[in-house]
Formats: C-alpha cells, sequence, structure tokens
C-alpha cells in the first residue's frame, strides 16, 4: 500500500512538473524560419506575415529550450551554412502577454523574447548587474547582449533555467564569441531549425559519396 501510494505521489509530481513546464507566455513577435536564411514573422496572433531575409549574412538563430522548440543555437555564416551548433538553456517560464495602454506588455516570468536582435554589446568578462553572483564570480563571461535590458547570449550552465539570457557552454561560447561581431542579427524564436542542419548533413554525405564514386573510392558512410 505505501509503494502505491508512493508511486502515485511520483506520478502527481511529474504531472504538475510537465505543466508547470509548458506555462510559457505568449510573444508579441513569432518566427517561422522558411529556410536556413529566411524567417516568416507574424504578431501575436500569427497574422500580418512579413519575411526577413538575411542570406549573406553571418547570424546566430537560437530556439529556445521550451516544449515544441529545440533548445539549442545555430551558427549560420554568408554562404547559409550552419558551423556550430550546440545546447543551451533560456528564460525560465511563468509570465503572461498584458494589455496596457494600448500595448501588449510582458510581465511576470523570465522568457526569453522572440524576433530577430542585433548584437549590441560584447564582452569577454561580465558580472549581472541585476542578477549579481554573491561568491563575486562572473556569471555571464563571454557575453553577447542583444536585448537594451540585458538579454545575451553568455557562458553558463544549460542544465538552468536564466532569467532570460541564453545559457551556452563552455565548449560552444568560446568559438561563438570569437566569430561574432557587434551589429550580428540573432534570431530568438520558438519552434524547430534542426531540420536545416540535419539537410545540411545529408547533403554533405550525398556529395561525399558522389566525390567517391567519381575517383574510384568506396566507403560506408
Amino acid at each position: 500500500m505505501r509503494k502505491r501510494a508512493v508511486l502515485w505521489l511520483g506520478m502527481i509530481g511529474l504531472l504538475l512538473t510537465g505543466l508547470s513546464a509548458t506555462e510559457f507566455r505568449k510573444h508579441r513577435v513569432n518566427i517561422k524560419p522558411i529556410t536556413a536564411t529566411k524567417f516568416e514573422l507574424t504578431d501575436v496572433n500569427h497574422e500580418n506575415p512579413h519575411i526577413v531575409d538575411l542570406t549573406g549574412k553571418d547570424f546566430i538563430v537560437v530556439s529556445v529550450r521550451e516544449p515544441g522548440s529545440d533548445g539549442r543555437m545555430y551558427a549560420v555564416d554568408k554562404d547559409g551554412t550552419i558551423w556550430w551548433h550546440g545546447k543551451i538553456s533560456s528564460g525560465a517560464g511563468g509570465g503572461k502577454l498584458v494589455r496596457r495602454n494600448g500595448k501588449l506588455v510582458p510581465t511576470g516570468g523570465h522568457e526569453t523574447n522572440n524576433n530577430i536582435f542585433h548584437i549590441i554589446l560584447k564582452r569577454r568578462f561580465h558580472m549581472s548587474k541585476t542578477h549579481p553572483n554573491p561568491n563575486g564570480v562572473n556569471n555571464m563571461d563571454f557575453e553577447l547582449q542583444f536585448t537594451q535590458d540585458g538579454q545575451a547570449l553568455h557562458l553558463g550552465n544549460t542544465a538552468m533555467m536564466s532569467h532570460g539570457c541564453i545559457h551556452v557552454g563552455r565548449q560552444d561560447i568560446a568559438p561563438l564569441f570569437k566569430w561574432a561581431k557587434v551589429g550580428m542579427p540573432v534570431v530568438i524564436m520558438r519552434g524547430h531549425y534542426n531540420q536545416f542542419l540535419k539537410e545540411e548533413v545529408q547533403q554533405f554525405q550525398n556529395d561525399l559519396k558522389e566525390y567517391d564514386t567519381a575517383t574510384g573510392l568506396k566507403k560506408v558512410y
């Protein structure tokens, strides 16, 4: 009887955890990738679409760590190649989108905002002023800030949700920071982007097979 009660409590805990994990607010901008370099932006109701084409530019895509998204960042170069990707964590949920003075304003929670931003500040070493580390250790090193209120990609624990920033692991943030430049676009989105990485890998494998066939080599991929 005791074991059954424990099992029921465990199941209820999992259900509650799952419910809380999906409580993420709506966004004033919604983004859908059409290709690896082209994005459709719509409003909060997924209406009034317009296309933003980043072909020919270096940029970063972040598919946030929420249900229905990848929880990864992607570095895309000028020819549309995804040359680096890595695991991330993003802002914790719990917020709402409310109307104030005729405008939709996010309140509560720590969700990372959807939009196509640009890097406005790049700092190798930094301590958050809003959420400083009580131990005095920098908690925003390799900072790539993309909003005026401080949201940024930076070195962080990818196993923990953030106050709105994008946490990137050490093995991924160092090359990303070195490559990134102030003014570079940063796409923050919900939904999937990893299908373009899979297509790229498949195309690379096909190219290798064609090369091996042309040169008489035989390999297994």
